[in-house]
């Protein structure tokens, strides 16, 4: 039998494989450069979909798009937040010195 090389490419998919004993795992590195935090609501909708979507969950995380998905939903969540309660506050005849911002 012969040695393996230590690097393989398939042409099938397009991916490379590292040899790491008897085992080819694909060599994927991550993309993502993006820095933005993902925040209070970026975790709990990783959490939500750690329990009830695993197949989006691995496609967002094999894709190199996960944490920009939850960076956007984070900023998402707060500016709605931010917008309920200043239509809360002006409901309530709340004066813009008196609100306290979240």
């Amino acid at each position: 039998m012969s040695k393996l090389k230590p690097r393989i490419h398939d042409n099938t998919n397009g991916l490379d494989y590292v040899l790491a004993g008897d085992y080819c795992i694909p060599a994927i590195e991550l993309l993502e450069s993006d820095d933005r935090p993902i925040g209070k609501w970026g975790r709990m909708h990783r959490a939500y979909l750690e329990e009830t979507n695993q197949s989006l969950l691995n496609h967002l995380i094999l894709m190199g798009k996960l944490h920009a998905y939850l960076a956007d939903l984070n900023e998402q969540a707060q500016e709605r937040c931010q917008r309920i309660i200043r239509q809360m506050a002006g409901a309530e005849g709340i004066i813009r010195s008196e609100m306290i911002y979240v």
